[in-house]
């Protein structure tokens, strides 16, 4: 299997902070912006920034989303980041109701805070609380429960199986804030932004899919 990890560029990615992060780590990472190119390599990184809806409708033009699921499907370790991360479940209701991938069960959807002292987008750090679950022990390995991530978004995922969770944030309420489950993980926070910590869950990741 190729140790190299490719990083999605579908036009709505933070490409190049998250391969700096993954070179930090020691990974080899090249950008893939071809489908077909996708099973080649041993690990990917779903990255986004930006809408639901016209990053599902690019990968369904591009045939990404097909790619993506076969990738999945084929056992090899996915990585989903932000929007990435969002892309993964069932639906959005960001600008109208949106396909997903469908890989996790669930829908996403935009903050509706009764504390009007919370500001949208949700930005900056925030702690999150991790799950009791192996595919959390293996995602947070060596970071202790309380940690503090980086985030940026306006829109928040609910999951329908919350086995699959593995940690939760609190702004205005608990949600969602990554998953991991076999090999799909994912986080709605920025590993790539959030200092050793988040380049402790990249590690954990590479270590893991490699």
């Amino acid at each position: 299997m190729s140790k190299k990890i490719a990083v999605i560029d579908y036009g709505f990615g933070n490409i190049e902070s998250v391969l700096k992060a993954l070179n930090f780590c020691k990974a080899q990472a090249e950008t893939v912006n071809k489908p077909e190119a996708l099973s080649g390599y041993g690990a990917a990184i779903l990255p986004g920034v930006g809408s639901f809806g016209p990053a599902a409708e690019f990968l369904k033009i591009s045939g990404f989303d097909e790619a993506v699921k076969n990738y999945v499907k084929s056992g090899k370790m996915l990585y989903g980041i932000c929007l990435g991360f969002q892309l993964f479940f069932t639906k959005g209701f960001e600008n109208g109701e949106h396909e997903g991938l469908d890989l996790i069960k669930g829908e996403v959807k935009k903050f509706d805070l009764k504390d009007k002292s919370l500001k949208i987008p949700h930005m900056g750090w925030n702690t999150v609380k991790t799950a009791e679950n192996i595919y959390a022990r293996k995602m947070f390995k060596g970071i202790e429960d309380g940690e503090s991530f980086y985030f940026v978004h306006s829109y928040y995922a609910l999951t329908q199986d919350v086995s699959k969770s593995s940690s939760v944030c609190d702004y205005g309420g608990d949600f969602c804030s990554s998953i991991a489950f076999e090999n799909v993980w994912g986080s709605q926070f920025h590993p790539e932004k959030s200092g050793d910590k988040g380049l402790a869950v990249l590690t954990n990741f590479i270590k893991e899919a490699l």
